[in-house]
C-alpha cells in the first residue's frame, strides 16, 4: 500500500501529485458525475411527468359503456373503498364544450372539456398550480357558473380571473359527446345550449396539449345543474391507490365489483403515448452508462501504463531486491484502487453538488411546451450514487490486470537500463 500510494501520489512539488494521476482522477469524477446526473434527470423527469399527470386525473377512471351518464350510488362507492387498495374514490362528470370569449370575436373561440370536480378543498396537485385567482368559494354566489381555465387556454381566449366566457354545449343527451352520432344539423340547432360562466381561477400544471390548453374545471354540483338537467350524474368515478405495483389488479377488482356495464382504464393505458416516450428516454440510458464508463475504464488502463513507463526503473530495482512478479502486479493493482477511489468520491461529491444548487436556484430551463417542465428535473436517490460507483470501482479494478500485469512482466535488467 506504502508503494502503491507513493508511485501514485508522489508530490513533484511542495503541493502538487503527478500530473497524470491528477487527470486520471477527473476522467474518473467526471465520468461518475455524468452517470449519477443521467440516472438523477431521467429518473426526475419521469416521477415528475408522472405525476403530474396522476394529479391532473387519477390512477385509474370507471365509467360506463359508451361515455353513458349515470346516477352514482352510495353501494358503489363503498364497494370500491372495500378494495384493499384503494386509497379514495370520487365522481366526476365530463362534457365537450366550445368556449367564446373576447366580446364574442370568433376568432376567440376554442373546444374544451368541461370537468366537474367535487367543490371543497382543491386537490393538492391542483391547488399547487393556480398561478392567478383562487379555488372555488363555498360560500359564493350559488347563481354564478365558475371555472378555472389552463395558461393557455386564458392567454388564447384573452381571459383573466373575473372574466366571463360563454359555454356552448350542443348535447342535452346520455353522453358527454359535442354532438351525438345520428344527430342532424336540426338536432344540433335545436339542442344548441349557452352558458355564461366566470373565470374563478388560471392554473398552470405544463401540460399543454389536451390539459392546459383544454380542460376546463367547475364544480360538480354546480355543472350537474346546468348541464345535466339538474340531475345528479356523473360520468364515473376516479380512483386512487396505495401500491401502483398493484394497480392493474385493482383496476379489474374495482370492474369486478361493480359489475357490467362499467368498465376501468388506468392513467398509463390513458395516456399510453406518453408513458412510452418516458421508457424511450430511460432505453437510453443504459447506452449512456455503457460509454461513460468504457471511457473512465480506458483513462485508468492509459494512466498505469503511463505510470509503469513512468516508474520503469523503480521496477526494475523492486525485481532486483527479489520482490515477486506478484506483488509487483499487485502495487498496481492497489494503484488503480486508490485513484478510483479518489475519482468515484469526487464525481459523487460533484454530482450532488451540482444536484443541489440545481434544485435550490434551478439555473437551467427547459422549454414547457415540449418538455411539460420548467427546469431540469434531478431526482437525489442514494441507491443510484451506490450503484454507479460499485459499477465504475468494479471495472476499473477489472481492467487494471492489463497494466498490472505489463508491470509484473518487465525484467529487472532490461528495466533497470531503460
Amino acid at each position: 500500500m506504502y508503494i502503491a500510494r507513493r508511485f501514485a501520489f508522489k508530490q513533484r512539488s511542495a503541493s502538487k501529485p503527478t500530473f497524470i494521476v491528477f487527470i486520471a482522477v477527473a476522467g474518473i469524477a467526471v465520468g461518475t458525475a455524468a452517470l449519477i446526473l443521467t440516472l438523477s434527470i431521467v429518473k426526475g423527469f419521469s416521477s415528475q411527468i408522472e405525476e403530474k399527470l396522476i394529479g391532473f386525473n387519477s390512477h385509474f377512471q370507471i365509467r360506463q359503456g359508451e361515455g353513458s351518464l349515470f346516477f352514482p350510488l352510495a353501494e358503489d362507492t363503498v364497494r370500491l373503498e372495500q378494495l384493499s387498495n384503494v386509497v379514495s374514490v370520487s365522481p366526476f362528470l365530463e362534457k365537450n364544450v366550445i368556449l367564446q370569449g373576447g366580446a364574442g370575436e370568433a376568432s376567440l373561440s376554442q373546444p374544451a372539456m368541461l370537468k366537474g370536480v367535487p367543490g371543497g378543498e382543491p386537490p393538492a396537485f391542483l391547488s399547487g398550480t393556480i398561478v392567478e385567482g383562487a379555488w372555488f368559494d363555498p360560500a359564493g354566489d350559488p347563481e354564478t357558473f365558475e371555472i378555472l381555465v389552463g395558461k393557455p387556454l386564458a392567454e388564447s381566449l384573452k381571459l383573466a380571473p373575473g372574466s366571463r366566457v360563454m359555454i356552448i354545449s350542443a348535447s342535452s343527451g346520455d353522453s358527454g359527446a359535442l354532438v351525438d352520432a345520428g344527430g342532424d344539423i336540426l338536432d344540433l340547432l335545436s339542442s344548441l345550449g349557452l352558458e355564461i360562466a366566470t373565470v374563478r381561477g388560471i392554473y398552470e400544471t405544463g401540460l399543454n396539449e389536451g390539459f392546459d390548453d383544454y380542460m376546463v374545471i367547475a364544480e360538480l354540483g354546480r355543472m350537474q345543474q346546468l348541464f345535466s338537467e339538474g340531475k345528479a350524474r356523473i360520468t364515473g368515478y376516479e380512483v386512487m391507490v396505495r401500491d401502483l405495483a398493484g394497480l392493474d389488479a385493482t383496476s379489474m377488482a374495482a370492474v369486478d365489483a361493480l359489475g357490467a356495464p362499467f368498465y376501468s382504464f388506468t392513467v398509463y393505458e390513458r395516456f399510453a403515448n406518453l408513458f412510452e416516450w418516458l421508457k424511450l428516454q430511460q432505453n437510453i440510458t443504459p447506452l449512456l452508462i455503457i460509454t461513460i464508463t468504457v471511457v473512465a475504464v480506458f483513462n485508468i488502463i492509459s494512466t498505469l501504463l503511463v505510470l509503469i513507463i513512468e516508474k520503469t526503473r523503480e521496477i526494475g530495482m523492486l525485481g532486483a531486491m527479489g520482490l515477486p512478479p506478484g506483488r509487483i502486479s499487485s502495487i498496481f493493482l492497489t494503484q488503480a484502487v486508490l485513484i478510483s477511489l479518489a475519482g468515484i468520491l469526487a464525481g459523487n461529491l460533484l454530482a450532488f453538488g451540482f444536484s443541489v444548487f440545481e434544485l435550490h436556484f434551478h439555473l437551467i430551463s427547459l422549454p414547457q411546451k415540449n418538455y411539460f417542465i420548467k427546469h431540469v428535473p434531478i431526482e437525489i436517490v442514494p441507491l443510484d450514487y451506490l450503484f454507479v460507483s460499485c459499477i465504475v470501482g468494479v471495472l476499473t479494478l477489472l481492467f487494471a490486470f492489463i497494466p498490472a500485469r505489463v508491470s509484473a512482466s518487465l525484467k529487472p535488467g532490461t528495466a533497470l537500463l531503460t
